[in-house]
C-alpha cells in the first residue's frame, strides 16, 4: 500500500513524454497499416479503371474469365461458353500478373 502512495505521490511521466509516446504509436500505426492499404486500394482503381475486352481476369470466386463487353459498372465475362454479367469489384487481378500471395 506504501508503495502505490509513493509513486502516486511522485507523479507519473512528463506530459511531453506521454504525448511523444502517443504521436509515436499514431504515426507507426499510420504506416504500417493506413498507408500501405491506400497504396493498395488506389492502385486496383487504376486497374479496374483500364479493363478492356479480351483481358483475362481472375474473379473473386476464384474463375478465370475473358471480358466480353465492359460497362460502366458491370463486366460481361465469358465463363467456357457462357456470357455472365460480374461487378468490377469482383475482379481481384489480371490473370497474366504473377501471383503475389504465398
Amino acid at each position: 500500500m506504501l508503495t502505490i502512495a509513493l509513486i502516486q505521490a511522485a507523479g507519473g511521466p512528463p506530459a511531453a513524454m506521454q504525448f511523444l509516446l502517443f504521436g509515436g504509436m499514431a504515426a507507426l500505426f499510420y504506416f504500417l497499416l493506413i498507408r500501405p492499404q491506400q497504396k493498395a486500394r488506389k492502385e486496383m482503381e487504376a486497374r479496374l479503371s483500364t479493363l478492356k475486352s479480351g483481358d483475362e481476369v481472375v474473379l473473386s470466386s476464384g474463375l478465370y474469365a475473358t471480358i466480353d463487353r465492359v460497362e460502366e459498372k458491370v463486366l460481361w465475362v465469358k465463363l467456357g461458353n457462357a456470357t455472365v454479367k460480374a461487378k468490377r469489384q469482383a475482379v481481384v487481378a489480371l490473370a497474366s500478373e504473377p501471383d503475389t500471395q504465398n
